[in-house]
């Protein structure tokens, strides 16, 4: 090879291993940009336009923040968590029922609707999530009719009592008609007055129904105080919790819809999506949120727009979150408005109990679509009232014991799945030097990208040896070559003549 060639394939190697040098250099900045959810700056507290809310600390039975808890306001669609609480009271959740011409055709033409058909049958447990999630009021209707015959049938005149301590006669006193009657042609407002006595039965004291869903009457009222005993009585149910923490739901096929998905409906409670918006104040402060559960919205354009919530504190309190009376005009505000009551309820309940009860943070405990067979093992805040007391410490999740004088609830240093000396879990060492390496911006790249690090570090060494190869082999010919003379025949010392 000429040396002007080698001098050229060499220059052209050594610009790719400073190229790549620079892309290793550079690429880790791309891969580490900030793309994760930003910080927000919810609304100040004071700042929430609203005609009332209310923070009720259900497990140490006390109102912690209010604003005109007890004025009467009209609940619109959360209406529908006292439709959900007698449904699965009454109803077994695995049970078809049919859709009737009158609770199919009595919910008004701009009512949200879940689209189900006169004569559908339908799986209760899918009403429960076209009630809960799209907010259909024909879903309310539906269960709404479907208590009442499986109240007349269950606890009729003169038989047993029900969850409510009534039977059959209760409806029979108050509509002076036979119980056939009632049933055939009075039964949504029977369950008007079974949802009525429910109320009172929890001590909501300023609460009247007139319907199943919440369309707009001006004799259905209730307060953001009751609307929160309601939510509490509601979340005792685990499957309350489960359908109010779904996200989304895909409905399974009917008679009327025969093919599955027919139907996706996604929860109208935004927060559900992104619970992190609740775990600090305007002011930046640590709410101690552990769990947002789930809640049921409301709008109407008299009612306007509001949220009742559920959500767990790192202190193991449950609270129930109402608020009620945001101006129509201001609906797109409900989430953010919601979120700081939310927000600040729970710095306010933190505050009343300091002492961490519940590991882990909002991440932990956000809540999925789970099959039967998917649902996970450790889930400590569905059903709290059952979980909470037995809950076990973060190191005893992670079998490890704390350290002496550890507050419970933290984890003496750093917590590992597993036991260091197992082979699958490498033993925790103290090495500042290599932990220095990997805060550098070469150290990060590999440790994000182990693959891509691996690669660009054959083709380093694989340049590396190419380039030592040619220079050698430069060197080689380029040493003095001694030149060997050619021999010629003597034949004398001029010409022969013959």
């Amino acid at each position: 090879m000429h040396r002007s060639n080698l001098r050229t394939a060499a220059k052209a190697i050594c610009l790719m291993l400073a190229m790549f040098v620079a892309a290793a250099w550079c690429y880790p900045g791309a891969v580490l940009a900030a793309v994760n959810q930003p910080d927000i700056t919810i609304t100040p507290l004071d700042q929430i336009h609203c005609s009332s809310y209310c923070v009720y600390d259900y497990t140490a039975d006390e109102i912690l923040l209010e604003q005109q808890s007890h004025n009467r306001i009209y609940p619109a669609s959360m209406t529908k968590i006292m439709t959900f609480q007698l449904g699965l009271d009454y109803l077994d959740s695995d049970a078809y029922v049919t859709c009737s011409q009158n609770a199919i055709e009595s919910v008004a033409s701009d009512s949200t609707m879940m689209y189900l058909c006169v004569g559908e049958e339908i799986k209760v447990s899918e009403l429960f999530y076209g009630l809960m999630l799209p907010s259909g009021n024909d879903a309310a209707n539906v269960i709404g009719e479907s208590v009442i015959n499986a109240l007349f049938e269950n606890y009729p005149v003169g038989g047993d009592v029900g969850p409510d301590g009534i039977n059959a006669q209760y409806f029979v006193d108050i509509f002076g008609i036979p119980a056939e009657e009632i049933v055939a042609n009075y039964p949504l407002s029977a369950f008007a007055e079974l949802m009525t006595l429910r109320a009172r039965n929890l001590g909501c004291t300023g609460t009247h129904f007139s319907n199943a869903h919440g369309y707009h009457s001006d004799d259905h009222y209730t307060t953001a105080y009751d609307l929160c005993l309601m939510m509490a009585n509601g979340t005792r149910n685990p499957d309350f919790c489960t359908v109010i923490s779904s996200p989304t739901h895909i409905f399974q096929a009917t008679n009327c819809h025969p093919e599955d998905a027919w139907s996706t409906v996604r929860n109208t409670n935004q927060i559900l999506m992104d619970p992190w918006m609740t775990s600090k104040t305007a002011e930046g402060e640590d709410t101690h949120i552990a769990a947002f559960i789930g809640g049921k919205t409301g709008t109407t354009s008299v009612a306007g727009t509001g949220m009742t919530t559920y959500s767990v504190n790192e202190n193991g309190h449950e609270l129930m979150i109402s608020v009620c009376g945001i101006p129509y005009e201001e609906s797109s505000n409900q989430t953010r408005y919601v979120t700081s009551a939310v927000a600040y309820g729970n710095l306010a309940c933190w505050n009343s109990d300091p002492v961490t009860v519940v590991p882990g943070t909002l991440g932990d405990y956000q809540r999925f679509n789970w099959t039967a067979d998917e649902y996970p093992e450790l889930d400590t805040v569905i059903a709290p009232f059952d979980a909470v007391a037995q809950l076990p410490e973060p190191a005893e999740i992670h079998g490890e014991t704390p350290e002496e004088g550890t507050v419970p609830g933290e984890t003496a240093g750093e917590v590992i799945i597993g036991e260091p000396g197992d082979p699958e879990v490498p033993a925790v060492e103290d090495d500042s030097a290599l932990g220095g390496f990997f805060e550098t911006r070469v150290g990060k790249f590999i440790a994000m990208n182990p693959g891509v690090s691996v690669f660009i570090a054959v083709l380093i060494i694989t340049i590396i040896i190419l380039v030592a190869i040619l220079v050698m082999r430069s060197i080689k010919y380029s040493k003095p070559k001694r030149r060997k003379s050619s021999v010629r025949e003597f034949k004398g010392n001029g010409p022969t003549f013959q």
